[in-house]
């Protein structure tokens, strides 16, 4: 596996290569669903880099719906794009897409979430050191009590490999009986009103009796926040990921503990850059910072992970001082709460 800090991906501008930006290359995008603010983030990144590799783009929106993003990558196929940036809607139901893919010669980068498939490129952040994460927070603030473990979509690979880093920080206390698991759940479509359900359910079946919320990512984070404030128990620990907006707002108010910051600038940026070097001809293994990687299947990858940052009360500043949200927006209905809102 191989992780590199996202300041360094600008790198991978250079392996580009000049020979790419005189060719008129097409790129197609597949979002799983574009309504989330998370993707439009990554949007703007990617067309930046295909813009600045001399390469055009071509989005699709699958609206949550594995059928619909099968007919949207043929369609892609058919208007003759040179590369393919696939965000899965359903990892398993991917697979003819990868399949026509390959049959035109026509690359395809998993991005975000792995595709079981050895012919896609396979981009993400450390999706495991991402629970590790979540979990640590969680169990700083809380290291005994009942947990409740709210998971992200059955078909996405991502919420497994989240799952187990959560479970690595969080296994001693279970087995010391400090912490007692009382409630979990995939989340339907990572929607946050099916989380928001889930939360209402597992409360009822526990009498409220919670004292930690491990929610995978900020728009499950969002539904559980919502489920807990009805009851009054806002401020329990619960954690995310994705760097939301509004989920950064929520831990300067303190009624969320952690997002992990997956800066979406950089992932979108590689992923643009890597579309144009192998829609140019290069090899999946010559793209700069790739690495080999095993699937938990058993399938041999060529890959490359992004390091992520965990986001507490404690370095909110980093956010701001990046560029990725205004002081004004972080700190919207904060008083006196942690720098850089105090």
């Amino acid at each position: 596996m191989k992780i590199l800090n996202g300041i360094s991906i600008a790198a991978l501008a250079a392996f580009a290569g000049s020979a790419a930006l005189a060719a008129d290359l097409t790129v197609g995008v597949s979002w799983s669903n574009f309504q989330e603010e998370r993707w439009k983030t990554d949007e703007a990144a990617i067309v930046e880099a295909l813009n600045a590799g001399g390469a055009s783009y071509i989005p699709a929106d699958a609206q949550s719906s594995s059928s619909k993003q099968l007919s949207d990558i043929e369609s892609l196929i058919a208007q003759g794009v040179d590369a393919l940036i696939v965000l899965a809607q359903d990892a398993q139901a991917i697979g003819p897409a990868v399949q026509a893919a390959a049959d035109e010669g026509i690359p395809v980068i998993a991005y975000d979430r792995l595709i079981e498939d050895s012919r896609a490129f396979y981009l993400t952040f450390d999706n495991v050191e991402v629970g590790r994460m979540q979990a640590r927070a969680v169990f700083e603030a809380q290291p005994k009590g009942n947990y409740v473990m709210i998971k992200g979509s059955g078909t996405d690979p991502n919420a497994d490999f989240l799952r187990g880093g959560q479970q690595e920080i969080i296994q001693a206390a279970i087995d010391a009986g400090d912490i007692t698991i009382v409630g979990e759940a995939y989340t339907d479509g990572w929607l946050p009103a099916n989380a928001q359900r889930s939360m209402e359910q597992i409360l009822t079946a526990n009498d409220n009796m919670v004292d930690a919320v491990v929610a995978s990512n900020d728009g499950t984070a969002g539904g559980v926040v919502a489920a807990l404030t009805a009851q009054g128990m806002d401020g329990i620990p619960v954690s995310g990921q994705d760097g939301d907006h509004a989920a950064l707002n929520r831990v300067a108010k303190g009624t969320q503990t952690v997002s992990v910051w997956k800066d979406a600038r950089d992932l979108g940026r590689a992923a643009g850059e890597i579309a144009v070097a192998l829609a140019g001809g290069s090899a999946m293994g010559d793209v700069d910072g790739a690495g080999s990687w095993t699937s938990p299947a058993g399938t041999e990858m060529t890959s490359m992970f992004l390091a992520p940052v965990p986001v507490t009360k404690g370095n909110l500043s980093a956010v701001v001082d990046a560029g990725w949200i205004t002081k004004e927006a972080l700190c919207q209905g904060v008083t006196g709460g942690p720098a850089p809102c105090n």
